[in-house]
């Protein structure tokens, strides 16, 4: 049943649209030498903060056909979550990527639906789909697929649709047609994301001190109170953070999403902040049982909220 590279590279890159995909594209699975070094030099400041787990499997992380064996393709998707909608002036706030169902469980189906299309019209394959769930460098897989390249703010840029967007990537045993690498930097002069850290944690272009991003402060982070010195920096965010997305100029460019999945909670756009002093431990895991804000849960929130009050 297997057909050419290039004629098989077609047929997924046709389903990863029909599938809602906003772009697809492909790198040979080799290690990633250079992106080893730096990963390397960002560990070893403890920029990772309390994110052990990055430090783990490193080996894994640079070579994807140690997470795939016999690994020749590295298929990279992103999906737009660029909402409509704005949240009230009144609502604390909450990062866009936030506002709908949790992007795992959406992206996963849609992996999974992509591996099935392969695996009957293309042939047998060996293949994992990832979306922030195994060593990956997703970043660094997008930019060699030709997607985009590493803004300042570390964030994956585009030049026709920003940086609000989801990546996932599918890691296969099928050789296809490969994609030129994205070479350029459009980022030039610009510091707008840099200026606008009210914590600078971008300590310098695309090196991020996750110690001061609100967004592992608000996350990941575990202890039971946010470092007192952050309080007054936080700027109203309670969970996740968009200041060096929202001020971007590539980000004029983003469009809303058309996936249903996304469709913000709207309690998550209209709660004031004493609504959700207010709110019970059992609505909060009611309302939000399928959101990205239950990786805090609802202890977490309440101390996000003291810290931002």
């Amino acid at each position: 049943m297997y057909s050419s590279p290039d004629k098989n590279t077609k047929l997924i890159k046709d389903e990863a649209s029909r599938l809602g995909f906003n772009s697809c594209g492909i790198a040979k699975a080799v290690q990633l030498e250079d992106d080893a070094v730096r990963l390397e030099q960002w560990l070893s400041k403890g920029y990772n903060a309390g994110m052990e787990y990055m430090e783990r499997n490193f080996d894994l992380r640079i070579d994807p056909r140690k997470l795939v064996p016999g690994a020749k393709s590295v298929i990279t998707l992103q999906l737009n979550y660029y909402p409509a909608e704005q949240q009230q002036a009144l609502a604390p706030k909450i990062a866009k990527y936030a506002w709908g169902t949790d992007y795992h469980y959406v992206i996963r189906e849609k992996l999974n639906q992509l591996l099935d299309f392969i695996n009957t019209n293309i042939g047998a394959v060996d293949g994992r789909g990832f979306v922030d769930s195994a060593p990956v460098l997703e970043r660094s897989w997008a930019v060699r697929s030709g997607l985009g390249w590493i803004g300042k703010n570390g964030n994956v840029l585009t030049r026709n649709s920003g940086s609000f967007f989801f990546i996932a990537t599918l890691i296969t045993d099928l050789e296809l047609s490969t994609d030129a690498p994205f070479t350029t930097d459009h980022c030039g002069t610009c510091t707008r994301c840099i200026d606008a850290c009210p914590t600078d944690a971008i300590v310098s272009p695309t090196k991020i001190d996750a110690t001061k991003c609100i967004s592992y402060l608000t996350i990941e982070l575990k202890d039971a109170l946010i470092p007192s010195e952050f309080h007054n920096k936080m700027e109203n965010w309670m969970f996740g953070c968009d200041i060096c997305q929202d001020v971007c100029p590539w980000n004029r460019f983003s469009k809303p999403n058309t996936e249903a999945n996304f469709t913000p909670i709207p309690e998550i756009l209209n709660l004031s902040m004493r609504q959700w002093e207010e709110l019970s431990e059992d609505a909060f895991n009611k309302i939000f049982k399928n959101s990205p804000l239950k990786r805090s849960k609802w202890k977490g929130m309440q101390r996000n909220i003291s810290s931002i009050g």
